[in-house]
């Protein structure tokens, strides 16, 4: 059962990883927007005003990490609308715990729920449609999705299920590396949470697939697949051969509460 919704939110705290700080969603000032700050500039428009919002997000960080680094800084806040969103970076690495990750949501989700805040998650879907190397990892998706539905019935989270929309996985929703959403992408996010909460003005539409097929030459499909692999793939694998992270040296994007539309309290992570 989910808590009962008050008619106005007062702070809104986003907890998660590189989706959730915005990535490849640009502000126009060298940082990023993305669905979170959108979702907030939402909510605050509906309620006329009054919302505070923190984005705790850090790129590069596994759901683990993202419990033990933002869960106590997002409790303190007492927050009554909260997101949660990450597990990207544990089903690419080299090994995946479902049942871990599964548990660290839970707990991030009850913590929050039973501190009063409305809480949303939402699922990751199948990326084989953007990158065929994800074939490999499509059955940890399918296990975290699995263990999202299992934590939030059992905190009482509110679910999103994109995973189970086919435009989910249009490429003209995602940016050129095929794992974050482009602008367009995060906007269709900030859509359907607000359906999700119900908001004025907000509905179905994010569903709608786009009014004309997307049609690639073989030629333009190998092109593209070798600008990938040059440009995400092989950086992305000699930073884990290294043992580097996106995350190192970056904190939170937004670490305070403040109003939707000021300036976020840190540029840290922009760039």
């Amino acid at each position: 059962m989910h808590p009962v919704r008050p008619e106005s939110f007062a702070r809104y705290v986003a907890l998660g990883d590189s989706s959730t700080e915005g990535i490849d969603d640009p502000d126009g000032a060298g940082g990023y927007r993305g669905w979170s700050q959108r979702l907030a500039e939402r909510v605050d428009a509906a309620q006329g005003g009054g919302l505070l919002y923190a984005n705790l997000a850090v790129r590069g960080l596994t759901t683990r990490q993202v419990r033990e680094r933002q869960l106590a800084a997002a409790l303190t806040m007492r927050p009554d609308l909260a997101t949660v969103f990450c597990g990207t970076n544990d089903v690419t690495a080299a090994r995946f715990d479902a049942a871990a990750v599964a548990a660290d949501i839970a707990q991030m989700q009850r913590a929050l729920v039973e501190g009063g805040a409305t809480v949303l998650s939402f699922t990751l879907p199948d990326l084989t449609p953007l990158m065929p190397l994800a074939r490999l990892i499509a059955p940890r998706i399918a296990a975290l999705n699995t263990a999202l539905a299992e934590a939030s019935r059992a905190s009482g989270a509110i679910l999103l299920d994109f995973a189970a929309h086919p435009v989910a996985t249009d490429r003209r929703l995602w940016s050129e590396d095929r794992i974050h959403a482009n602008a367009a992408g995060h906007a269709r996010i900030a859509d359907a949470l607000a359906q999700a909460l119900d908001l004025p003005g907000s509905d179905a539409a994010w569903r709608t697939p786009f009014a004309t097929p997307l049609t690639q030459t073989r030629w333009q499909w190998v092109a593209a697949e070798a600008r990938w692999a040059r440009r995400h793939l092989l950086p992305w694998i000699w930073m884990g051969v290294r043992g580097r992270s996106m995350a190192d040296g970056r904190g939170p994007k937004r670490p305070v509460l403040t109003a939707p539309l000021a300036g976020p309290a840190s540029r840290m992570n922009a760039g």
